[in-house]
């Protein structure tokens, strides 16, 4: 995508446009001395490189986040609620956010640490717990790590970037062992309802189960799966797109249940070369007949060899297959609240 959107640019380069222009030079003259890091990060679509014209209807605009020590919140906020221009570019750098009740500065003024705690609900520059990872989303991660990070003279947003790049290895292989365990409870389910004449619930259930594949390609990719708006768009930029957009689409518009599973079945197998390449335990058939019955199922063997790779404590003495926040609900209401998320995970 280029930086261009009819009409105007697009979010992170009007950032950084704002930034050197505007907020730079006003800290300079302001607030001398003063040591920030300064980014694009957060919610919104722009940080995910997203935004289109579209997106300009709603807190959307001259958005910046400025990282300060705690005791230069209060003043470096003070210093741009005075000296900003009303404008620039043509848009407002008051912007009314859905839901607020009136116009407010487009960037916003935090610590480093505060920023953490309010998107993830930990620093994971502090030796998070496997509680903690398991209480990340995709999504949150990705408002922590996506963006872009303009300045950041002491170096703690960066720090704390990388400390997000991916989860722990074993914790990888627990989360990609609770994906397969989550399609093995329901693929059978796939033909059985569909060889009762319950078209509905076959398709409903293939649906479900796209969704899982979906989940378990990112993992296997090692890359944060955003919320359920962005996941089709991302998918198709992960390597393994190729392989898997046309099974995954033939899964969802198939006529029989039978031909719903033959599609999902081709997905998985790929998912599972994925996977050996990856060098996480897997099998080269991952899919086979549900016992004596015409139905699919995971190969028994598949989930119990992932869980035997892991060899920290603490993750293996979690419970098979409960796994991470997203998988264990699609509650919008949990998954969007930090507090809920670890509440969920570690009460």
């Amino acid at each position: 995508m280029t930086d261009e959107l009819p009409g105007g640019r697009r979010g992170l380069a009007l950032a950084r446009d704002y930034l050197r222009n505007v907020v730079r030079p006003l800290l300079e003259e302001r607030c001398p001395g003063v040591a920030y890091a300064a980014a694009r990060v957060g919610a919104g679509s722009e940080v995910l490189g997203l935004d289109d014209a579209m997106s300009r209807d709603h807190d959307w605009g001259l958005r910046l986040q400025l990282f300060v020590a705690q005791a230069r919140v209060g003043p470096v906020r003070a210093a741009l609620e005075v000296h900003l221009p009303e404008s620039f570019r043509g848009l407002p750098t008051r912007i009314h956010y859905s839901g607020s009740p009136g116009p407010a500065l487009g960037i916003d003024v935090l610590t480093v640490s505060g920023f953490a705690r309010e998107r993830l609900g930990f620093d994971p520059r502090n030796e998070p717990t496997v509680g903690d990872w398991l209480s990340v989303t995709g999504q949150a991660a990705l408002e922590t790590v996506a963006g872009e990070v303009f300045d950041d003279g002491p170096g703690d947003l960066t720090r704390l970037r990388r400390a997000l790049t991916w989860h722990p290895d074993d914790v990888w292989r627990y989360v990609v062992a609770c994906d397969w365990q989550r399609l093995d409870q329901e693929l059978p389910l796939l033909g059985r309802t569909g060889d009762r004449g319950d078209e509905l619930g076959s398709r409903t259930i293939a649906a479900r189960l796209a969704d899982v594949a979906v989940h378990l390609a990112f993992l296997l990719s090692r890359t944060w799966a955003p919320y359920p708006k962005w996941r089709g768009t991302m998918l198709r930029a992960l390597p393994v797109a190729p392989l898997i957009l046309d099974p995954l689409e033939a899964t969802l518009r198939a006529s029989s249940w039978e031909e719903r599973g033959d599609a999902l079945r081709v997905v998985l197998e790929r998912l599972a070369r994925l996977q050996a390449d990856a060098g996480l335990p897997s099998r080269p058939s991952p899919v086979v007949p549900f016992w004596d019955r015409p139905y699919l199922h995971i190969e028994p063997a598949l989930v119990p060899a992932l869980f035997d790779s892991v060899t920290d404590p603490a993750v293996r003495s979690l419970p098979a297959g409960v796994g991470s926040i997203e998988q264990r609900t699609d509650n919008v209401d949990v998954l969007v609240d930090a507090r809920r998320r670890r509440a969920a995970v570690t009460g």
